[in-house]
């Protein structure tokens, strides 16, 4: 097993996660150790580079009960140090226990992973300043996750996403309070400057100019399974119109002054002849989330780099104002079923009728994405769930926002799709959603549970619903406006105008 050069300790939660859960109120003398499948196997691949340990909740187990327990197994001897909440007296989210396992141990607490299968267990890591990985989809897969995320240029993004500047903002509505016009009489537009200066840290805020587009396209497995009456050569064929500037979103771009990059991160066609295409797929299309995962967690994870790269490259070139894009026949689908399992709403809720398709339809893919969404109850962590259902797309588009989130520069996000790719975003980077603007309010129902989620207001509400990043990039004027007020109207003093003016 690969050696993680910066962890000394992997520490394990014991029932399900190393055993099967026993049911509650079970006698001492009843239980018996049934270990979960791979668990040995791993923590024998360890042990070789690590050192092993493991803390629980019990309200009557202590170290020598728990070691008693788990002798028969092969667990036992595996294990350098026990720790049971009744030996601390306080149980998980209290990290007391975690706290104990590591003061044995003798090493620092960010050079230690605990490994987890319940919220208490995730919120004592980060309460006790350790790492932490989900047991999502097996203790074999949780390992190979955690190793996965401490490289690559999302990981790399992420490690740089800060809080927005508070004290900036602060000063931007000050700024607004003392220009020519009575306070908060350009409503919303004032608190998208006051925004833009909390994300830039300075007022008044750089103008977010120039704008662009990034369109990432991927193919998605479940249009096969009747969720859509376009057939999946569509989005090939889309790639080839975004490249010759023939689609909704060029002809938008163009008037607003925003260049358009699209992406083929997973298109199941081969694009690589169409000239003015980022090629950067990672496979042709993802498997059909109505049968089983949509990608590995491997392919999840390029798919964020390459939305990150995007990104880096894109702000390289001087752009200081992103904006997300997707294309991909049934990604609605897979929006639906991220959303239902991000946000714990219900599969019917948030699936909508995506590109006008019938009633029967409709209910094909409602009843497909609560299929999909329900094997992730329970599920903890962002990168399985986007692994399960998501798709290519979806995930580089997180990376994008991650990407423009980390360089302190304003991302734009557009519908359903890209409001997905966010809620992932905001999981993995807390305080990426702060730097991003809802660029429109989708009549897509999942839509409107991501902006609930997130607490978004959006810049535009038009009855949009095409994607493409076309309503975000009609928000653009907008945004820089807001900019502009905040960095070239004058102040009352400036003007020489009273403060005080009459009524009316």
């Amino acid at each position: 097993m690969k050696r993680n050069d910066d962890i000394d300790a992997f520490l394990f939660d014991i029932g399900g996660t190393l055993v099967a859960e026993a049911p509650p109120h079970t006698p001492v003398a009843e239980l018996h150790a049934e270990v979960r499948p791979g668990v040995v196997e791993t923590l024998r691949g360890l042990a070789e580079d690590h050192r092993i340990a493991a803390v629980t909740n019990t309200a009557t187990m202590r170290e020598v009960d728990v070691r008693k327990l788990l002798e028969p197994v092969g667990l036992n001897a595996l294990l350098e140090v026990v720790v049971t909440s009744v030996d601390v007296g306080a149980a998980k989210p209290d990290p007391a226990s975690l706290n104990e396992a590591i003061r044995r141990l003798g090493i620092p607490a960010g050079r230690a992973v605990y490994v987890g299968d319940a919220p208490g267990d995730q919120l004592a890591a980060v309460a006790a300043g350790m790492h932490f990985v989900a047991t999502d989809r097996g203790i074999a897969d949780a390992i190979e996750r955690f190793t996965q995320a401490r490289s690559g240029a999302f990981m790399d993004a992420c490690r740089r996403v800060r809080p927005i500047e508070k004290s900036a903002a602060r000063a931007a509505r000050n700024r607004h309070d003392r220009l020519t016009k009575p306070a908060g009489s350009l409503g919303r537009l004032e608190d998208i400057g006051v925004q833009l200066a909390a994300i830039a840290g300075e007022c008044p805020p750089p103008l977010p100019e120039p704008a662009a587009v990034a369109v990432f396209a991927g193919d998605h497995g479940v249009a096969a399974a009747g969720v859509t009456p376009w057939p999946q050569d569509v989005t090939a064929q889309m790639v080839a119109n975004f490249a010759a500037g023939g689609a909704a979103i060029n002809i938008i771009a163009r008037e607003v002054g925003a260049s358009v990059h699209v992406v083929d991160v997973g298109v199941a066609a081969d694009v690589s002849h169409v000239a003015g295409v980022i090629h950067r797929k990672v496979r042709r299309g993802t498997a059909d989330i109505s049968r089983g995962p949509a990608m590995t967690v491997a392919e999840t994870r390029a798919a964020m780099d390459v939305g990150a790269s995007v990104a880096a490259d894109l702000l390289e070139q001087g752009n200081r104002l992103l904006v997300t894009g997707d294309m991909g026949i049934g990604n609605r689908t897979a929006s639906a079923a991220l959303i239902a399992s991000l946000t714990e709403s219900d599969a019917q809720s948030v699936t909508g009728r995506g590109t006008g398709i019938s009633d029967e339809m409709l209910a094909c893919k409602a009843e497909i994405v609560e299929l999909a969404a329900s094997r992730t109850d329970g599920w903890l962590d962002p990168v399985s769930i986007l692994s399960e259902v998501g798709g290519l797309e979806i995930a580089a588009i997180a990376g994008f926002i991650v990407g423009g989130a980390a360089a302190g520069v304003p991302v734009l996000v557009d519908g359903v799709i890209t409001g997905a790719a966010l809620l992932v975003a905001s999981a993995l980077a807390p305080g990426a959603a702060e730097r991003c603007f809802a660029g429109h309010r989708s009549t897509e129902p999942g839509a409107a549970a991501v902006l609930k989620r997130l607490d978004l207001t959006p810049v535009l509400d038009l009855g949009l619903r095409l994607g493409e990043g076309t309503g975000a990039c009609l928000a653009i004027p907008m945004v820089r406006a807001a900019a502009r007020v905040l960095r070239e109207m004058s102040t009352f003093d400036q003007a020489a105008v009273s403060e005080r003016t009459p009524d009316g």
